[in-house]
């Protein structure tokens, strides 16, 4: 395999501007398409198969205007005020909501008990997730007279949780702290430009591609997101990696030609492999069943195979053009010599950690146990305005509406009856809706509603607890178990309550095949069984130390002003599938960086300890600085005021974190140090059976390497 990689990267050297030409026609070519035929990002947030999805598609079929989204125009005034008194300003706003893009109808003010608080139910002709920000914007503006009067005007309901804009600019700030990282590691500008050159370009390039699939595909909205955090990460990463290698090479004396091919051949070929592990991290998504989470799977890893194909064969070709500029806008005035690799602080850590290797282990074990803990106590729920931070219209609309008319009406259920030839008629409707309004969880049912035809008839019930109150699952499982078959529960928080149920019961699957899948792609790697067992094992704890501080910051509330989280909540449902489809796949990435140098060094010395000391001063620099560029990545979220988008960026930067330093710099050391020459150990009839992917072969290392002189105790080169 990496004579492969070789030959690709020397043919890209040896055309630089063809190939330089070939990604502009390339990236020419998919934006254009994108922009001519790209599709629209959809989210569905169903469960296909489950009840409320089947209830879902029926009232598609029978009663769209009842199957399309909704929003919720909110209005209140202060204490000791009626809203009767503002009427006409209220009256003018819903006029203009009324006539709205995709408007379908405005419903008549409902008046809180107290009369200070009201709202009307505006129905979309189309579902709340593909309303767009545009016009939800425009619903906002319409709300200005009332506002002008000073009364408080706000939007809730699904549309407003799905469509209001939230704050960006995280990328930019994470690009920016990726620079300054570069900057130290590499000392010069020139160096530190490339790897973000390449990376942009995939992800650019990637996105458009993205937009082409949802032309055929439903591609959720979330697929962007966590494809540009991802995509700059791993893209960052692939070309720091090589571009190192390529340094080190150079510094060695080889030319700039020689240099590179060697650092295609070795770290080129890591980057395909590990690029390999996040592609089948990701696609395992799949296995879930869920469509909004297996386009962010797909979508991600898209961009993420645009990043290996930019770092093998875009990166080369602008090596090639540099040449020794690669070296301009130097940062210090004098440039240090390399130092052998057992002049460093990595090399001595490994001796030591192979000197003793028991405890080190057990303390890094402990410390990555103690993190996880929480993990135990986790407890999923799905994202509402309850979550938003108290200043937005969101939460406003929430807590107006709880306190007006009860929690239930932030997320009523809708009863679905099928009249058509199922034995149930429009006469049992008033006993369907007293035998429901007879639940203990139920506040009220509404009037049923009935389609032209009368073979539909749809019921609006309010639960007398909220959307992701623990109860409100309880008072949906008693009616579904309470009512006959031709009826069925739907609405946003039965869609959602189904959805989480799908996730908890496809996730064993869905771990054990991305478990699966990358034990086997390392053991036709490293030719080892113990060393993808130990990687295996280790990604599950540097996982889990994610899980576990989420629970504690977000469930539990620990360290919660810190990061700027107001309050405590459930983990929300997606996260544990995409947390582990991400991290497992980026923890394999520095597993193989890591790995292939240490058996590069074995089979160099044959010496084990002396092979991990090595691989580890090899890698430790350049590890450290791709974990920092994607930790101050993954940290920008931390700063969006979003709940949900502060998990998903806190939770992958401490994974990374633990990954980079717990995991590869202690535990990797140590227990390789315990398993000795069995790290290597394959069975010979398994050994005949698999096929060779070697990621060494004849791309022997030319960084010169000093060992200590036995006689004289000077550091000699060792021959090669």
């Amino acid at each position: 395999m990496n004579r492969f990689i070789r030959r690709l990267g020397d043919t890209s050297a040896r055309h630089p501007w063809k190939t330089l030409g070939a990604w502009a026609v390339l990236a020419v070519l998919v934006v254009g398409l994108s922009a001519s035929f790209g599709g629209r990002l959809v989210d569905d947030f169903s469960a296909p198969g489950s009840e409320s999805a089947e209830a879902m598609e029926l009232l598609e079929e029978r009663f769209p205007a009842a199957a399309g989204g909704g929003a919720l125009a909110v209005f209140a005034v202060g204490d000791g005020e009626q809203l009767t008194a503002v009427q006409p300003v209220i009256s003018e706003a819903l006029s203009r909501i009324d006539g709205a893009e995709h408007v379908a109808a405005v419903r008549p003010l409902r008046t809180s008990s107290d009369g200070r608080i009201g709202f009307a139910e505006i129905a979309l002709d189309v579902p709340s997730s593909e309303l767009g920000t545009e016009p939800f914007a425009a619903l906002v503006s319409a709300l200005e007279p009332a506002r002008a009067a000073g009364v408080t005007a706000v939007l809730g309901g699904e549309a407003a949780f799905l469509n209001d804009e939230k704050a960006q600019g995280a990328e930019v700030l994470g690009l920016l702290a990726a620079l300054v990282i570069l900057l130290v590691a590499f000392g010069t500008v020139a160096a530190a430009l490339v790897p973000i050159a390449v990376a942009l370009t995939a992800v650019g390039i990637g996105f458009a591609g993205v937009l082409l699939l949802a032309r055929g595909l439903d591609v959720s909205s979330g697929s962007l997101g966590v494809g540009a955090f991802v995509g700059l990460g791993v893209g960052i990463d692939y070309a720091l990696f090589i571009v190192s290698r390529y340094r080190d090479e150079r510094a060695a004396g080889r030319s700039n030609a020689a240099a590179l091919s060697s650092a295609m051949a070795s770290s080129g070929t890591a980057v395909l492999v590990a690029g390999g592990t996040v592609v089948l991290a990701l696609t395992a998504l799949l296995l879930t069943g869920v469509t909004f989470l297996a386009s962010i799977g797909i979508s991600t890893a898209i961009i993420v195979l645009f990043a290996v194909a930019s770092a093998l064969t875009l990166l080369p070709a602008l090596l090639t053009l540099l040449g020794d500029r690669i070296d301009a806008g130097r940062l210090r005035r004098h440039r240090r010599a390399p130092k052998a690799v057992v002049d460093t602080a990595w090399w001595r850590l490994a001796h030591r950690i192979s000197a003793r290797p028991w405890p080190y282990l057990v303390v890094g074990s402990v410390l990555l146990l103690t993190l996880a803990a929480p993990a135990l106590s986790l407890k999923i729920g799905w994202p509402d305005a309850a979550g938003s931070p108290v200043s937005t219209d969101e939460r406003k609309a929430y807590d107006l509406l709880a306190g007006g008319f009860g929690p239930g009406v932030n997320g009523p259920l809708v009863v679905v009856a099928d009249l058509n030839g199922t034995g149930l008629v429009g006469a049992d409707l008033p006993a369907l809706a007293s035998s429901i309004a007879a639940d203990p969880g139920v506040a009220e049912v509404g009037d049923p509603q009935l389609t032209a035809s009368g073979d539909t008839a749809v019921l609006s019930v309010l639960t007398t607890t909220g959307p992701s109150d623990p109860a409100t699952s309880q008072t949906l499982q008693r009616i579904r178990s309470t009512t006959p078959d031709p009826v069925r529960v739907t609405g946003a928080t039965a869609l959602t309550l189904d959805l989480n149920k799908q996730l908890s019961d496809t996730l064993p699957l869905f771990i054990g095949a991305i478990l699966g899948a990358s034990f086997l792609l390392l053991v036709l790697v490293f030719r080892s069984i113990v060393v993808p067992l130990k990687a295996v094992l280790m990604n599950l704890l540097s996982v889990g130390a994610a899980y576990g501080v989420i629970v504690a910051v977000f469930q539990w509330g620990w360290f919660a002003g810190l990061f700027g989280v107001e309050g405590t909540y459930l983990i929300a449902s997606p996260l544990p599938a995409i947390f582990f489809a991400v991290l497992f796949g980026l923890s394999m990435d520095y597993e193989v960086f890591l790995v292939s140098r240490i058996r590069e060094a074995h089979r160099s010395t044959g010496d084990n300890a002396e092979a991990v000391a090595r691989g580890l001063a090899s890698t430790g620099r350049v590890i450290t600085s791709a974990a920092l560029i994607m930790i101050v990545v993954f940290l920008a979220l931390v700063a969006n005021p979003d709940p949900f988008q502060k998990m998903i960026g806190l939770g992958l930067a401490v994974a990374i974190a633990v990954d980079a330093t717990v995991v590869r710099m202690v535990l990797v050391p140590a227990t390789m140090a315990l398993m000795g020459r069995a790290n290597w150990w394959l069975p010979g009839w398994l050994d005949r059976l698999l096929p060779h992917l070697d990621l060494e072969g004849d791309a022997a290392p030319h960084t010169p390497v000093l060992v200590p002189a036995q006689a004289s105790g000077r550091l000699d080169p060792v021959a090669r």
